[in-house]
């Protein structure tokens, strides 16, 4: 159990750093390709006979694989008359590989993706197929997913994906110990943080792990606060392309309560050298120098990797807390919603795609994915939970997004080409190198 965890753990995060790194550019800057080829005959040049699926090559493909395998066997693949070629590309070429392809008479028929900002320029291009009245019109994929999960991948309302990997919300991870300690429980409201905050800083314990010198677990403080205070419509309105956006009240009031917690010390005075992908957060925390993380879910699976006395016994989680006075919903949750796959509008065999997604949605899909350790957004998936990893931690995922009004996208992922130089401005927020109303205004010139 251990080493599938880590190993899940290991490529589900690396998966998130690297989008994170600026990923996304490689997608969407660049891309006359993308024009170039719009009248071919079909996707990968062939006759329909043979589909071909682009997937990004870590740990987790060995689900897609059996996915493959699993379809081409089936009566569906008959009726639509070919097959599916899984292709694998390794990580670090996927991006680049995939932007090159899709302008090309070579290009994938189906694509993995991280949806929203990744695969913004495609759809400008008309290189996707809309498939918002396919899934309208067929229970298999309307029902057969969690409706925030769906909607998160979405680009102006209209649906370019399907799920088809694991969920990764957000989540406040705490120290069990430390809070049994100090009779601490974790915090439904912002006023309880603060309060628990006070006395950690009393006790010399640091409130909260924070990976600064990666700037992207920064993001999430940001990502969860403007939620909280103006809802989900806030930033989906900066994803639409409204830059005035940034101006809405709950993104500076959000800004505010960062400085806040930065000038109080909540993540230490360090944690500007501190980073998440070399272990140091983690380590931070599993040693009880700091009480608290938030932190994506792949949290459990880095702890259970690297320090899995404290995963087993003392890693506790919960939901982000309740902002008073906002008027987000409590419910709702921030990071990385799935991976999605996408379809070529240039398919010579639309029904053979269509009929290849359907599989995702498949409860045979969604074991294996639980195999693995992932927690699947299947809207059939919590009956088969018991044999996860960790089932009590696996349920709690599913439960939180199932009941989601919203899932909102990582911000830098939603944001494709503009998440580099928000990053940029998020870090001189947190650093101090920036005051509130300064990166407000910063934000708002961030436009294409």
């Amino acid at each position: 159990m251990g080493s599938t965890t880590s190993s899940a753990g290991g490529r589900t995060f690396s998966r998130r750093w690297i989008l994170g790194a600026g990923a996304t550019t490689l997608l969407t800057t660049g891309l006359p390709g993308l024009t170039a080829c719009g009248s071919g005959s079909g996707a990968g040049g062939g006759d329909g006979g043979t589909i071909t699926a682009f997937v990004y090559g870590d740990d987790a493909v060995k689900v897609q694989e059996a996915g493959v395998a699993r379809f081409n066997k089936s009566a569906a693949a008959k009726e639509a008359g070919g097959t599916v070629k899984l292709e694998k590309v390794p990580g670090s070429d996927y991006s680049p590989k995939l932007r090159t392809a899709m302008g090309s008479p070579s290009a994938p028929d189906v694509f993995f993706n991280w949806g929203g900002g990744s695969i913004r320029a495609y759809e400008e291009a008309g290189k996707l197929l809309d498939l918002t009245d396919t899934i309208n019109n067929d229970p298999v994929l309307k029902d057969g997913f969690l409706p925030s999960v769906l909607a998160a991948g979405d680009l102006k309302g209209r649906h370019y994906g399907i799920p088809m990997r694991g969920m990764q919300p957000v989540i406040l991870f705490y120290n069990k110990s430390v809070f049994a300690e100090h009779k601490l429980e974790p915090p439904t409201t912002w006023d309880q943080l603060l309060d628990i905050n006070a006395k950690l800083k009393r006790a010399n314990i640091t409130p909260f792990a924070l990976g600064g010198s990666d700037i992207w677990p920064e993001l999430m403080w940001l990502e969860y606060l403007v939620d909280r205070l103006g809802g989900p419509e806030v930033f989906q309105r900066i994803q639409d392309g409204d830059a005035e956006g940034w101006g809405d009240p709950a993104v500076l009031k959000a800004a505010e309560m960062v400085k806040e917690l930065v000038d109080d010390g909540a993540f230490g005075d360090k944690f500007t050298s501190v980073s998440y992908v070399n272990g140091g957060a983690p380590a931070v925390f599993a040693r009880g120098r700091a009480a608290m993380h938030l932190m994506g879910s792949w949290e459990y699976s880095t702890q259970l990797g690297k320090f899995p006395d404290f995963a087993k016994q003392h890693l506790g989680w919960a939901a982000f807390p309740e902002v008073e006075g906002g008027t987000g919903d409590v419910r709702n949750v921030v990071g990385n919603p799935t991976n999605y796959w996408s379809v070529n509008s240039r398919t010579p065999n639309k029904d053979l795609a269509i009929a290849f997604l359907k599989d995702a949605a498949s409860e045979a899909y969604a074991k294996d994915l639980i195999d693995l350790g992932d927690v699947p957004t299947t809207s059939n998936a919590a009956q088969l939970l018991d044999s996860a990893p960790n089932p009590e931690y696996a349920k709690f995922q599913y439960d939180m997004v199932q009941q989601a009004p919203a899932f909102t996208l990582s911000w830098d992922q939603a944001l494709g080409e503009l998440g580099t130089p928000m990053h940029t401005e998020i870090g001189k927020l947190f650093a101090g190198k920036s005051s509130p109303t300064e990166f407000v205004a910063a934000c708002k010139e961030l436009k294409k």
